[in-house]
């Protein structure tokens, strides 16, 4: 049960810490077409500790902060990024627990 609750709470904080990041890094609306390659790397390594390493607390908790700090970038940022880290995470899972 507390387990669940550090998770909440560090969701909560890689939301915040993604909205300022975000701010700090783009003061424009939205207008950009292509994908950013910070976000997306850190989508892909959070969504890989999130979904692969689902026994090991602390890693779990790692992948959620950093899964929070991109879904929690300003509107239309980082969308993109949290799709692409997903689906290779998803497939990193498949190949790990269903091929070899």
């Amino acid at each position: 049960m507390l387990e669940f609750l550090i998770y909440i709470l560090v969701f909560i904080i890689g939301s915040i810490v993604g909205l300022l990041f975000s701010y700090k890094k783009h003061s424009e609306p939205y207008i950009i077409n292509g994908i950013d390659i910070v976000s997306l790397i850190i989508s892909i390594v959070g969504w890989v500790l999130f979904i692969n390493f689902y026994s090991n607390f602390y890693l779990v908790s790692i992948g959620i902060f950093l899964i929070a700090l991109i879904l929690g970038m300003r509107p239309g940022y980082g969308r993109k990024e949290t799709f692409i880290g997903l689906l290779i995470a998803i497939l990193i899972y498949i190949i790990n627990n269903f091929i070899f």
